[in-house]
């Protein structure tokens, strides 16, 4: 199984700008379609945003223009650039494969928290 790490996460007031990074253990990821996803108290897991392997990517429309997603097949990782952040942005983060698959346990995540 392929495990993930993330790591970047933080406290930080409205308006400002934080990087996650989302390590994976094994190169078999680079061959799927990877994704960041959130997770706020009481609420259900979301999507909100994924990478194709070549590079291509999607947003929810609640993080477009803010968020930016990329990946380095060749180090095994997936970034989440996240400017202009708003207090509902305040989630745990995590990486997984898109859809989630069985072969990857969820990583423990990282936390976001955005102060308004």
């Amino acid at each position: 199984q392929v495990q993930l790490v993330e790591s970047g996460g933080g406290l930080v007031q409205a308006g400002g700008s934080l990087r996650l990074s989302c390590v994976a253990s094994g190169s078999r990821f680079r061959f799927n379609r990877m994704g960041w996803y959130r997770q706020a108290p009481g609420k259900q897991r979301e999507l909100v945003a994924a990478i194709s392997p070549g590079g291509s990517t999607n947003y929810a429309d609640s993080v477009k223009g803010r968020f930016t997603i990329s990946r380095d097949n060749i180090k095994n990782m997936v970034y989440l650039q996240m400017s202009k952040l708003k207090p509902e942005d305040t989630a745990v983060y995590y990486c997984n494969v898109d859809p989630p698959q069985s072969w990857v346990l969820w990583g423990q995540g990282t936390q976001v928290t955005v102060s308004s």
